[in-house]
């Protein structure tokens, strides 16, 4: 069965709206080799309507111009792309479809139908809300950038369940951001301040 990942960029107070106002001062060679590890090696892509439209304004032109970024940009376009929308939609990328209704089973036939590797969905925050709230989205990679935004759409909103992770592994980039994997844990686990203070320096 294949798996659906997510990948964001966000901030230390966990905004991801707008990255485009914000990120790329962090953007090096160590992110661009993690954006492409992910994103650039899937051959299905799951988007939200809103980023479907930003990246399809974007990757084919980059592909036509043939710049530095136009090899990523042709992995992008020739990846298939699936776009989470109940508005009709004029494909302006090559490889794209739509689908509305029911999420829950559209991703589970992602899961168990022809490819390999994972399922990727990036910049996606409604999708990827729906995905963790069906117990769907297999893995969460975040990329945290060392600045506090302050203002804007945040990945997790305010809600009464706690949405308990593991982390997968960590890697620190020079400019300070973090590149977290995560997967959904069972649960938070329990404890009180007297299981703390085990661990605490005894003096």
């Amino acid at each position: 069965m294949r798996k659906i990942a997510a990948q964001f960029f966000i901030s230390l107070d966990g905004v991801v709206e707008a990255p485009d106002e914000w990120h790329f001062p962090y953007f090096n060679e160590e992110m661009g080799a993690a954006v492409e590890a992910t994103l650039g090696s899937a051959d299905t892509l799951l988007l939200g309507r809103r980023t479907y439209d930003s990246f399809a304004g974007a990757w084919p032109g980059r592909e036509a111009a043939g710049g530095e970024d136009a090899p990523f940009a042709k992995v992008l376009g020739d990846a298939r792309k699936i776009v989470v929308s109940n508005r009709p939609l004029e494909p302006a990328w090559r490889n794209t479809e739509r689908v509305e209704g029911d999420l829950a089973g559209t991703v589970a036939a992602l899961k168990n139908g022809p490819g390999t590797g994972r399922i990727w969905t990036s910049g996606s925050v409604s999708v990827v809300r729906q995905l963790m709230a069906a117990g769907q989205l297999d893995e969460l990679n975040l990329l945290v950038h060392p600045i506090a935004v302050r203002k804007g759409l945040r990945l997790f909103e305010d809600g009464d369940a706690a949405v308990p992770l593991t982390l997968l592994s960590c890697e620190t980039f020079r400019t300070g951001v973090l590149n977290l994997f995560y997967a959904p844990a069972a649960a938070a686990g329990h404890g009180t301040y007297e299981d703390a203070k085990a661990h605490l320096p005894q003096h």
